[in-house]
C-alpha cells in the first residue's frame, strides 16, 4: 500500500503536462512579469517606483502587466484619496506566496546563469536603478 502511494505521488511529480503548472508559468512567464513581481516582493508599490526598478519597462507594459496580475488575483489596485491621487499596487496573499519560488529560481540563476562583466565593484543588485531614481 505504501509502495503505491509513492509510486503514485512520484508519477504525479513527473507528470509532463499538468494545467495549473502550464497557467502559472503563462501567468509569471510574459515578459517582464518575473521582474516586476521581483520588485514587489522587494517592497516596491508605487507605480513610479516598480517602473524605476525595472530599466527599460515601458509604461505601457507596466501598465498592461499590473492589470494582468490584478485580474488573476496576484495584485491589488489600491487607490488613496490623497492630494493628489495616489494609486498604490499591493501583493495578495496569493501574490505573496510566489516568494518561495522566486527565492529558488534566484538561487539556481545565481548558480547557473552567467552574465556578461559589470563594471568592477558592481553587483548583480547595484546594475539596476534604485526606486526613485530616473529611467
Amino acid at each position: 500500500m505504501a509502495e503505491n502511494i509513492a509510486t503514485q505521488q512520484e508519477e504525479q511529480h513527473l507528470s509532463s503536462f499538468c494545467p495549473r503548472f502550464h497557467t502559472a508559468v503563462e501567468i509569471i512567464g510574459r515578459r517582464w512579469s518575473g521582474v516586476i513581481l521581483r520588485a514587489m516582493l522587494a517592497g516596491s508599490t508605487r507605480y513610479t517606483d516598480i517602473a524605476c526598478s525595472v530599466p527599460k519597462l515601458s509604461d505601457r507594459l507596466l501598465s498592461e502587466r499590473l492589470k494582468e496580475f490584478e485580474q488573476v488575483g496576484i495584485v491589488e489596485r489600491v487607490v488613496i484619496p490623497d492630494t493628489p491621487v495616489r494609486v498604490e499596487y499591493h501583493l495578495t496573499q496569493k501574490g505573496a506566496e510566489l516568494e518561495p519560488a522566486f527565492q529558488q529560481l534566484a538561487d539556481w540563476a545565481e548558480k547557473w546563469i552567467e552574465l556578461p562583466p559589470l563594471p568592477e565593484g558592481v553587483g548583480c543588485q547595484e546594475s539596476f536603478l534604485q526606486p526613485g531614481e530616473g529611467r
